[in-house]
């Protein structure tokens, strides 16, 4: 069973959006940051997709700082990925294939707080501040083994040299090696 797919003792999301419209409001924005605040994962998801079969699979991600995403890549044709700060502030990471990071990048809400990947890319991210919420888009629909590929120079998530590992890596200045934008 991949790794994506084991069992959890805890929820990894709470259940999609219903209804033919979402507004997003603050009574929600509070419950999935209280959601994430006791999550073990630091972390939890809001589909706002109502079915895994969604063409386009959207999603809030409500982080807490210590939350550790296995460095991964979406390796399907079309599997684009739109990461996008609402609340709070994020670094993102970009890998090349063997590991070294390409870029650091600082998003935060209000202003220079978008993610736009094409598939292929090694990428993680993690909150630098309490309460940081996120609104992913991706291609779908989801088949978990098929959407992602992890990392084999890092850890996975839950092992137990996780914790350190991202601690190292955000000792990693802001860098962008390549071309970033335009």
């Amino acid at each position: 069973m991949p790794p994506s797919a084991q069992p959890t003792p805890f929820p990894l999301a709470f259940p999609p959006v219903e209804g033919a419209l979402f507004a997003l409001d603050e009574a929600t924005l509070l419950r999935g940051i209280e959601g994430s605040r006791h999550s073990p994962r630091k972390r939890i998801i809001l589909p706002l997709h109502r079915t895994q079969d969604a063409a386009v699979q959207r999603m809030l991600n409500f982080l807490q700082p210590g939350t550790y995403a296995a460095p991964h890549m979406h390796p399907q044709p079309g599997a684009v990925e739109n990461v996008i700060v609402l609340r709070g502030a994020i670094d993102f990471f970009r890998f090349d294939a063997g590991g070294k990071v390409l870029d650091r990048i600082p998003l935060k809400e209000g202003g220079a707080g978008m993610i736009d990947m094409e598939p292929g890319v090694w990428h993680t991210f993690t909150a630098v501040v309490p309460d940081t919420v996120i609104l992913e888009v991706k291609r779908g629909p989801y088949r978990a083994d098929l959407d992602k590929v992890f990392a084999p120079w890092a850890p996975l998530e839950g092992a137990p040299e996780a914790g350190a590992w991202m601690a190292d890596l955000l000792r990693t200045p802001p860098v962008r090696e390549s071309s970033v934008g335009v």
